[in-house]
C-alpha cells in the first residue's frame, strides 16, 4: 500500500537504522502529511485539530522552512518502504542561549510502538548538541501524551516541572510536563550515539 508521494529525489540529512530524517519537500503536502493534522488520534497529544488543515497550508508551512535558522524541521522516513511517516522539529532555537524545543508527530499509525519516534528523536538530538552546539533541548508534552513522556525518558531527559491547565484539548484543561536534557548529559549517556 503506498502510503505517501515517494520522492526518490529527495536527499536524507541524518540516518538511522529504522528511519532516515530528510527535509520536508513540497511534494509532501500531496501525500498523507496534511491528514495526519486533520486526525483526532494522531493529533491528540498537540496542538493541531482544532481548525482544519488544507494542502495548501502545508506547501506555504514547507515553503517557509527555506533559509530558516531558528529552526530545523525534517520528515521522518521508514526506511524499509521510503515512506514519509512523520515530521520531527528542533524549534525555537535560540543561539545566545543555545537552547531548543524538540517536536515530533508521527501520523502513520501502523508506524506507533515501533521505535521510529525515539530513533528520530535521538538522531535530531544528537544533531543539535554535536552540529548546531546547544548545551539543551527541552520539550513539553501534556500529561495524557504517555508515547511523549516515554521518549523523553528514552532520550535520558529529566522531568523538570509541571505548567498546570495549560494544554487544552476536547473540552478539558490539562498539564504539560516540562522535559529537559543538557549537552553533557547526553553526551555522557550516548556518546553522541
Amino acid at each position: 500500500m503506498n502510503l505517501q508521494f515517494d520522492n526518490a529525489n529527495a536527499i536524507p540529512f541524518l540516518i538511522g537504522e529504522k528511519v532516515l530524517l530528510r527535509p520536508l519537500q513540497e511534494e509532501d503536502a500531496s501525500g498523507r502529511y496534511p491528514s495526519w493534522l486533520n486526525d483526532a488520534d494522531v493529533s491528540f497529544g498537540n496542538s493541531h485539530h482544532v481548525y482544519p488543515y488544507t494542502r495548501q497550508q502545508a506547501v506555504d508551512f514547507i515553503r517557509s522552512l527555506s533559509g530558516q535558522k531558528n529552526a530545523i524541521v525534517l520528515a521522518i522516513v521508514e526506511k524499509l518502504s521510503m515512506q514519509h511517516v512523520g515530521n520531527i522539529s528542533l524549534q525555537s532555537i535560540n543561539y545566545t542561549t543555545r537552547c531548543a524545543e524538540l517536536a515530533i508527530l508521527l501520523g502513520e499509525k501502523s508506524c506507533w510502538g515501533k521505535g521510529f519516534g525515539t530513533e528520530a528523536s535521538h538522531l535530531l538530538v544528537t544533531h543539535g548538541f554535536l552540529s548546531v552546539n546547544l548545551h539543551r533541548i527541552e520539550l513539553g508534552t501534556p500529561s495524557f501524551n504517555i508515547g511523549m513522556q516515554k521518549i523523553a525518558i528514552a532520550l535520558g531527559m529529566k522531568q523538570e516541572g509541571v505548567k498546570r491547565e495549560a494544554f487544552f484539548k476536547n473540552g478539558g484543561y490539562h498539564d504539560i510536563f516540562s522535559y529537559g536534557i543538557l549537552r553533557l548529559e547526553y553526551l555522557h549517556s550516548y556518546g553522541g550515539k
